[in-house]
């Protein structure tokens, strides 16, 4: 009677170990309680060495320095991606407006250059920030005298 250990797969994926006592036919008999035996455990296959991926290939081909890596990541400024959003959309209506304003003056068009701006610039955000400026901004202004000061008297 000898005993060795196989490898059986699982269903889930991954393997086991088992120990089973081979039979005179060659067949294989699932050994349930191995604490009874007192035979020695014979194995028949060796230990396979695990392969490296193709990452840890690289990284361990690298020469490994303890230099620090600087980085100007302390001067940056950490923008959410909305506002930047708004504001290129704030800046793209306002470009957008002055250029058309300067090539044709009188345009109808003129009305949706700025929109069109912070749409190319900003995106839909840009449009509603610049929107949302428009609004905010008609509302605070100061009241323009229509009449000149000298025509008053």
């Amino acid at each position: 009677m000898t005993i060795k250990t196989i490898t059986i797969k699982k269903k889930g994926g991954g393997t086991r170990k088992q120990l089973v006592k081979v039979l005179k036919s060659g067949k294989y008999k699932f050994i349930k309680n191995t604490s009874k035996i007192t035979q020695a455990v014979k194995r028949t296959s060796k230990a396979v060495k695990r392969k490296k991926s193709r990452h840890e290939k690289t990284k361990s081909a690298k020469k490994k320095t303890n230099k620090r890596a600087y980085n100007n990541n302390g001067m940056k400024l950490k923008i959410p991606g909305i506002a930047k959003k708004l504001a290129l959309g704030i800046g793209g209506a306002t470009l957008a407006t002055a250029i058309i304003s300067l090539i044709m003056p009188n345009s109808s068009v003129a009305k949706f250059a700025g929109p069109a701006g912070a749409y190319a610039l900003g995106g839909i955000e840009g449009v509603i920030g610049s929107l949302a400026l428009n609004m905010v901004g008609s509302r605070s202004a100061t009241p323009v005298n229509v009449v000149g000061p000298l025509e008053a008297l």
